[in-house]
């Protein structure tokens, strides 16, 4: 270690009080690292953690246990359910009782692993009900009353689980028996306690007479406990045991203990007694909920403002609940009341009313000023249902200035929790929601992302009831009342864009494409779609910039107008595939591949295939590599016989990667796609099939037949001369004649005779190195065997067949570019991000007739 160095402009003192400094220095160092010395374990400890490989898994298990330290015992304990599993006789007679010994004296750490290990070895059910009982369930009762909190906790939740396992009879016996005496006032206060959730748990269990006969005395003692924790945890008991009395022994025996409770001089109590009745609304009828409930509600409403804020926090949390419970009971001033009771609630700690003590401290106000967001984010939560409270009709007289306050909250809490509502109430408003079209706007454009990013979740479903609602249905006028959305929507994905959050503004890419069905394909052409290509090129986070490249084509698929179409098309091209960039060219088949997905085949074949193709010769092996994995889908995207003249393209281009690639893992990405190319199944057009069939059984002579071909053929003017187009080819496509599909078949059949069918795909190594053994390559023999067939090119045919399979040419020919230069080793130019422009003139070839 050394001394840290001086102070800029103070000169280093080497005297006796400085080094004595830094010897001080160094020992407190020593001591710090005197613990890591510790642990290593000495000779001495290794040999007594060591254990006899030769012993049985049982036989090392008791070892552990008997003379293991702490954390061998742990261990063993945490492996007690395979044993089980394995040798359950053994582990019940020779484990198991080492574990309770163990467990006496055990660390906080093992009892939490017994606890977990018991359970799991009760859920198995691999044993009999009196094993369980006698072995396990005497254990966990046993602990059930540890001095540790966390421990006692955790072997009562392993009961509770045990409890739904367990039969009637051993649970009378071995549970319910002993819990009488345990719910004494003699005993302990976590005792009681830990009967209280007991007897919740058992009246699941049992009929409505047993519990009536043994539970119910138990229930009454303890909800008169002296303890205001045991009458409390009594009281939130209650639901359950309600539910396995049913309603007549609920209304004469639970409800009037609720009301008692309601009225405890405890807060926690009063509390529990509150939401326990909240919660039991449904049980209880129309006279009850009126006569008696309503009554406890109004009053527990009344003295909330007085009482502890934590009353507020649950209140507000449960008006939902009440609000749909006690509907239709309200009088209409009741009715009012209670709207205006929930709008205080809205506003609690933002008004001049309730402003705070002057005697209270800082940390007082601030914890105060916490728990009242607490309230006003319940009352957002609460919104919707307050909306059917109220009636939607009545929204804009009622609850639109609640509705603006929360929209406009200074707490970000309270503006998230309405922004997750926002879907809901809009739902709710229907023909309405244009009241709420500025609030949107105003969360839109919200400070806080995570505002935002609760918003979009819905995004779509609310632009568009937004676009079918309103005052006037025009489909024309849907945008006329929301001006501001459009500047709202940019303006939110702009400050997604600028932040660190990348997930907000990958969904927020996402959502934009719901917009075709929202606003006009103009507005989206000169307010989006160029910020689409922005994001697509500048930014650095892949799952943005795909987000963007999807939707980007989503716009496009929409777009009606050529000209922009066009436009789109050729800067996808010229900017993305021919880029200078090799990361806009990952980008271009990216984009790609989510055309093949949303368009059209023929789409895809007439744009994009030849500027995908020609990625063949990219320099940048990443770019090839993909290029592979994108292979198949091109396929997949051409029809026979439509497409057979970019079939033949295609099978070319594979074959020069297979021959010419020089990078190793390229090399064996192309392997795996001819495989995959191999097995795949053309797509058949029928109908130009039966057109075909129909023309070849009618042909005329062939003069007149090429006269014809001839004077067909129109020029390409749909698209600039610089965008490639794929068109379908001429009579390449199918033979001309009977004899030229027999001699294409003979060759072929020749061919592929005189090759080694079961070494396939054996030299293919061997391709990379030498072009030249291309026709004796067996390892793309079965290849695109369809387009093999009707393969009749003077080119092809003209070749010497008895050395080189007709369907394999060793010089094929392809569309290129000035980049067409191999693929050899990546260029240093070419594998960074400002690699210098390349010029690509693809065209389209024309075979020969």
């Amino acid at each position: 270690m050394h001394p840290p160095p001086p102070a800029a402009g103070v000169a280093m003192d080497f005297g006796q009080n400085s080094l004595f400094g830094y010897m001080e220095d160094l020992q407190e160092l020593t001591i710090i690292e005197r613990p890591v010395r510790r642990s290593l374990k000495t000779p001495e400890e290794i040999e007594r953690l060591t254990v006899d490989e030769d012993l049985s898994d049982i036989d090392r298990a008791v070892y552990l246990l008997s003379a293991g330290q702490d954390i061998q015992g742990t261990s063993v304990i945490a492996n007690l359910p395979f044993l089980m599993r394995q040798n359950p006789t053994e582990t019940l007679r020779r484990v198991l009782p080492k574990v309770r010994e163990v467990l006496h004296v055990a660390s906080v750490e093992m009892q939490l692993t017994a606890a977990v290990s018991f359970l799991t070895i009760l859920q198995e059910e691999s044993m009999s009900v009196h094993t369980c009982a006698h072995s396990f369930l005497q254990v966990i009762l046993l602990h059930l009353e540890h001095r540790d909190t966390g421990v006692s906790n955790a072997w009562l939740e392993t009961l509770l689980s045990a409890i739904e396992l367990l039969p009637k009879e051993t649970l009378r016996h071995e549970i319910l028996n002993p819990l009488v005496s345990k719910a004494q006032l003699s005993q302990t206060v976590q005792s009681r306690l830990v009967s209280c959730k007991i007897l919740g748990k058992l009246t699941n269990k049992f009929d409505a007479h047993s519990i009536k006969r043994e539970i119910l005395p138990l229930v009454k003692s303890l909800c008169q406990d002296v303890e205001y924790e045991v009458r409390s945890c009594m009281c939130r008991q209650l639901e359950n045991i309600a539910q396995g009395i049913g309603t007549e022994l609920t209304k004469s025996v639970v409800l009037p203990e609720l009301i008692e409770l309601s009225g405890d001089e405890s807060g926690s109590v009063r509390l529990a007694a509150f939401e326990t009745l909240v919660n039991m609304l449904d049980m209880f009828d129309t006279d009850d909920r009126s006569q008696t409930i309503l009554p406890l509600v109004k009053s527990f409403c009344e003295k909330s403002f007085k009482a502890d804020e934590s009353i507020l926090i649950s209140l507000s949390f449960h008006l939902g609940k009440l609000c749909h419970g006690l509907y239709g009971i309200f009088t209409p001033d009741q009715h009012l009341r209670f709207l205006e009771f929930y709008k205080k609630l809205c506003t609690l700690g933002l008004q001049q009313e309730n402003g705070h003590n002057e005697n209270q401290i800082p940390s007082q106000i601030a914890e105060q000023e916490k728990k009242y967001t607490s309230v006003r984010k319940n009352c957002a939560y609460n919104f919707p249902a307050m909306i059917v409270f109220v009636d939607p009709k009545n929204f804009h007289m009622e609850l639109y200035s609640t509705f603006f306050c929360l929209c406009h909250d200074p707490e970000v809490p309270v503006r998230y929790t309405i922004a997750i509502c926002f879907y809901e109430v809009s739902k709710l408003l229907n023909s309405g929601v244009y009241l709420i079209h500025k609030e949107l706007i105003t969360l839109l454009q919200d400070e806080s992302l995570e505002v935002l990013d609760a918003l979009i979740n819905h995004l779509p479903e609310i632009l568009e009831l937004m676009s079918i609602g309103g005052e006037s249905s025009v489909q024309e006028n849907k945008l006329s009342s929301l001006p501001d959305l459009i500047p709202a929507l940019t303006a939110a994905e702009q400050r997604a864009a600028a932040s660190l959050k990348w997930r907000t503004h990958e969904k927020l890419l996402q959502k934009y494409a719901c917009l075709p069905h929202i606003i006009s394909s103009d507005q989206i052409y000169y307010r989006f779609l160029q910020r689409m290509f922005t994001i697509m090129m500048t930014n650095n986070v892949l799952p943005v910039q795909r987000a963007a490249a999807r939707t980007l084509c989503i716009f496009l698929r929409y777009n009606r107008k050529q000209e922009q179409r066009h436009e789109v098309i050729q800067k996808l091209i010229e900017q993305l595939g021919q880029g200078k960039s090799y990361w806009n060219r990952l980008r271009f088949l990216d984009t790609c591949e989510f055309i093949i997905e949303i368009f059209s085949k023929s789409f895809f074949c007439k744009y994009f295939f030849l500027p995908v193709i020609e990625l063949t010769h990219d320099p940048v092996a990443n770019v090839r590599m993909k290029l592979c994995y994108l292979l198949p889908k091109v396929k997949s995207a051409l029809k026979i016989p439509a497409d057979m003249h970019l079939l033949q393209q295609l099978e070319m281009c594979v074959r020069k990667l297979l021959c010419q690639e020089k990078d190793k893992d390229v090399l064996a990405i192309v392997k795996k796609t001819v495989l995959e190319l191999d097995r795949m199944e053309m797509s058949m057009d029928v109908e130009q099939l039966e057109k075909e069939k129909h023309q070849n059984d009618g042909r005329p002579s062939d003069k007149s037949f090429e006269k014809k071909r001839r004077d067909s053929r129109t020029p390409m003017q749909s698209l600039p001369k610089n965008i490639p187009i794929s068109v379908p080819g001429p009579s390449s496509s199918t033979p001309s004649t009977s004899k030229e599909i027999k001699k294409s078949k003979l060759i072929r059949s020749q061919s592929f005779n005189n090759q080694a069918f079961h070494a396939k795909y054996g030299n293919l190594d061997k391709c990379a190195s030498k072009s030249s053994t291309l026709a004796h390559t067996p390892s793309v023999s079965g290849l695109m065997r369809t387009a093999m067939l009707s393969l009749t090119d003077d080119s092809f045919r003209t070749r010497n067949t008895s050395s080189i399979p007709a369907s394999f040419p060793p010089n094929p020919v392809l569309p290129s570019t000035s980049r067409g230069t191999g693929n050899t080793a990546d260029p240093k130019s070419s594998g960074s991000k400002d690699a210098q422009p390349r010029k690509a003139t693809l065209k389209s070839r024309k075979s020969n007739p």
